[in-house]
């Protein structure tokens, strides 16, 4: 089971950090992601992190602005958003992939159950 949190509503410029939870699984074995999507979009591949932490991937529209990390010990997995925009505003979803990185959410069966961030301009 995931749980997304640490959603909000934030101005331009502002910053937000979310965090997932997990439990029921052996944490350290999945890769994790994070997602989000905007009314009237697709689901859209934010960033996601391997097992061990080492290689993380972003998509275009964050790169620069978000990090990702995780924490073994602790279950979770976070994202550090800043330089927040507009077009952030979405809700967040994380999710949990068993059998390594994937870009496509069609490849997570594990998945949290968002968290809403809005970026007022």
């Amino acid at each position: 089971q995931l749980q997304a949190s640490g959603g909000g509503l934030v101005q331009t410029g502002g910053s937000l950090k979310l965090t997932c939870a997990a439990s029921g699984l052996t944490f350290r074995l999945y890769a994790l992601a994070w997602f989000r999507q905007a009314p009237g979009k697709e689901r859209e591949f934010v960033s996601s992190i391997n097992r061990s932490g080492n290689v993380r991937n972003y998509g275009d529209s964050v790169k620069g602005r978000f990090t990702i990390s995780r924490d073994n010990a602790k279950n979770g997995v976070y994202l550090q958003m800043n330089s927040l925009k507009p077009e952030d505003t979405a809700v967040y979803f994380c999710a949990a992939n068993y059998y390594g990185v994937r870009y496509s959410q069609n490849d997570y069966r594990l998945w949290g159950q968002g968290t809403q961030v809005t970026v007022s301009s």
